[in-house]
């Protein structure tokens, strides 16, 4: 199978990435992309033969070079077998007066670990906070023990203190399934969770950025989406949960910033995919991936004509990371403006599945595309106007759709192989 040494990324330029992040606003955020995927990209855990007591990784090195988990995964009885690590991944050494603390609310989740492991690798200290009602703890699993890193299970609803310099506040399920589950506790996360956060922000004099939502648009009658379009929400549909919950976290985000000086940070995500992704949230890309790779009918929900504009889970970062270092405190779109139909990126996604299966040596199988009744209040477009992320963070996404597919296809198929998915 292929490794993270072996997989050469391309640009949309046609420059080949070796580092993600950059220096800017005096806040340095580039790391080796190598150092990033080594906490992703490989399999997590060591595959048994009919022995135990050689512990080699999935690449037949001798696990002494191995900075992730020396787990076992018994094939004969599924199960697994858990051992503490040995050694961290290298980590920068900063000076007391360079290294922030740093909350990451919703820290175990799919964005939130991403964003874990870049400020870790920059030496930065780390408290995660996490109910892991749709997070998981072996997202930022390989950093437990380490001294710059701290765990704490937690609600954002309950208040929570802390000592701390910058607050970036993610916590509340993003994904269809998981925010409808229960919609009082959605939006009760987005309003009492941003309210407790921003009290810590006003209290520590933190700065305090959150992650708000392209669906802070709705369905929008303005195509790209600018910052300044007031949106087009459904207030009492299914969606409105999330939807609402979020433009009252960002209303309330704003009067904290009016009203007590607050300083504030305001990125609406665009539809992202990465590492990570939990393969049963219901989103289109890990949805696509999960069928196509298992050999099933790839389910498109309408008649595949919707678009929508797929951001890369490092570019998204890089723009996170920007913000909330710059002087910027309106809004900003952070997205891709590579427009798909749903179709169109089904067929993408097949193709990219039996790129790498022949890759690594396996048969291709042809999978179906199948079309279903489309969900209620499902927007017909998005795309956003990153021009405002262009002019005051000098940010554009890097990553083309086809190299972040197949990466995360690649990952995928490591957790099918060592038995996790």
């Amino acid at each position: 199978m292929a490794t993270s040494e072996t997989v050469h990324t391309l640009d949309k330029d046609g420059k080949h990435i070796t580092t993600v992040g950059f220096q800017r606003f005096g806040f340095d955020s580039e790391v080796s992309l190598e150092a990033l995927r080594s906490l992703y990209l490989r399999a997590h855990y060591v595959k048994t033969s009919t022995s135990t007591s050689s512990l080699k990784n999935l690449d037949g090195e001798d696990d002494t070079n191995d900075y992730l988990s020396k787990s076992i995964f018994h094939p004969d009885t599924g199960s697994i077998s858990y051992t503490t690590l040995s050694r961290f991944p290298p980590v920068k050494l900063l000076p007391v007066s360079q290294r922030k603390r740093i909350l990451v609310t919703g820290g175990a989740g799919f964005v939130g670990s991403h964003l874990v492991d870049r400020l870790m690798l920059l030496g930065h200290e780390v408290t995660v906070l996490d109910n892991f009602f749709t997070g998981s703890k072996t997202t930022v699993s390989h950093w437990v023990g380490h001294p710059n890193f701290e765990m704490v299970r937690h609600d954002v609803v309950e208040p929570f203190m802390i000592e701390c310099d910058q607050i970036y506040h993610l916590a509340c399920p993003a994904s269809p399934p998981h925010y409808q589950y229960n919609a009082v506790k959605t939006i009760k996360t987005s309003f009492m969770g941003t309210l407790n956060m921003l009290g810590l922000a006003k209290r520590t004099k933190a700065r305090f950025l959150i992650t708000s939502t392209s669906e802070v648009y709705g369905d929008p009658e303005v195509h790209p989406q600018p910052e300044d379009y007031w949106g087009h929400v459904n207030p009492i549909g299914p969606r409105a949960c999330y939807d609402e919950g979020k433009r009252v976290a960002e209303t309330l985000t704003y009067g904290f910033h009016r009203q007590d000086g607050v300083d504030v940070r305001v990125v609406r995500i665009f539809n992202t995919y990465g590492p990570r992704m939990n393969p049963f949230d219901g989103r289109v890309v890990s949805n696509f991936i999960v069928q196509a790779l298992k050999g099933e009918d790839m389910t498109v929900y309408g008649d595949g004509k919707q678009t929508r504009s797929f951001q890369y889970i490092h570019d998204l970062i890089d723009g996170m990371i920007a913000l909330m270092n710059s002087d910027e405190t309106r809004p900003v779109n952070i997205g891709n403006g590579d427009e798909f139909t749903i179709g169109e990126f089904a067929e993408l996604v097949r193709e990219i599945v039996e790129k790498v299966r022949k890759e690594d040596g396996e048969e291709p199988r042809k999978v179906n595309i199948v079309y279903k009744p489309i969900p209620t209040d499902d927007p017909q477009k998005r795309r956003p106007d990153t021009t405002r992320a262009k002019e005051v963070l000098d940010w554009q996404p890097r990553w083309t759709v086809r190299m972040g597919l197949e990466e995360m296809v690649r990952y995928y198929k490591s957790k099918m192989s060592e038995g996790s998915l």
